[in-house]
């Protein structure tokens, strides 16, 4: 196709267009409106102690989102690609359930299940472990986000390398534990780290399910994503647009992250 076509210049003309006002818009809206309230305000408002707290929150959310979700979305991508079993078909459909439901539902879901009067918090309520207003009740909100990023990218990979190189190791005499880190992680890896990140990316900007669970309390259950709302709906808007914009660029810099990852996976 010749590259002067006017039918494929209007198509890239239009993807560019909507790109700009979807995404390169909004994000020079918000550095626009973070330098116009100068640079000394910015820090001030990221150095408050709730600013910190939450941002320090939604680290430490992200980082146990990222460790169990990691382990288990190894073991489900391991169970539903190697194994055969009735019901199979059912959970691998159900793993794309957070992607289908509202973060809103999922957090009023948590709440009748672990909820003071919850089918299971009334239990932990009784053993004086709160679950939901609390750091336990967002980590599993955040985990139920999260879940599919880690098994969805690692099953495809799995797949495409096959048993032979496992089985070769079996016969050589590697046990199941020497042929998973010597052999199955290792031909995974750039899989896995993609879905590392995807899910370091959701959790850091989880919104919905979080606010649900948390009741967003200053200082106490209050993360990033929560923390621009509150400043945002307080009127401090220099504040708000401080903690986006550092958001962003997390964002950004995972995104990045995520295109290199994505590449060297399709030439590996």
């Amino acid at each position: 196709m010749k590259t002067n076509n006017p039918g494929r210049l209007l198509l890239i003309m239009l993807v560019v267009g909507w790109f700009a006002v979807l995404i390169m818009l909004p994000v020079y809206g918000i550095v626009q409106e973070t330098v116009k309230s100068g640079l000394s305000l910015v820090v001030s408002s990221l150095n408050t102690p709730h600013a910190r707290h939450a941002f320090l929150l939604t680290f430490w959310i992200t980082i146990a989102a990222v460790i169990i979700n990691t382990v288990f979305g190894i073991i489900i991508a391991l169970v539903l690609v190697k194994q055969k079993f009735r019901g199979k078909l059912l959970i691998e459909g159900l793993l794309d359930l957070p992607f289908a439901v509202s973060p809103i539902v999922t957090g009023f879901m948590f709440i009748i299940l672990f909820g003071p009067n919850g089918l299971i918090g009334s239990w932990f309520e009784g053993q004086g472990i709160k679950i939901i207003y609390a750091l336990p009740g967002m980590i599993i909100a955040t985990l139920f986000v999260t879940l599919p990023f880690v098994a969805r990218e690692v099953m495809p990979v799995l797949r495409e390398a096959g048993l032979e190189q496992e089985e070769a190791a079996y016969v050589l005499g590697a046990s199941p534990w020497q042929a998973f880190w010597r052999v199955t992680l290792p031909s995974v890896k750039w899989g896995l780290i993609y879905g590392v990140t995807l899910t370091v990316a959701r959790s850091i900007g989880e919104f919905g399910a979080v606010i649900v669970v948390s009741g967003n309390i200053i200082n106490r259950t209050q993360t990033a994503t929560l923390h621009i709302h509150q400043e945002f709906t307080d009127f401090n808007y220099a504040a708000a647009y401080s903690a986006a914009l550092l958001l962003a660029i997390l964002s950004f810099t995972l995104l990045i992250t995520m295109q290199t990852l994505n590449r060297r996976t399709n030439e590996s």
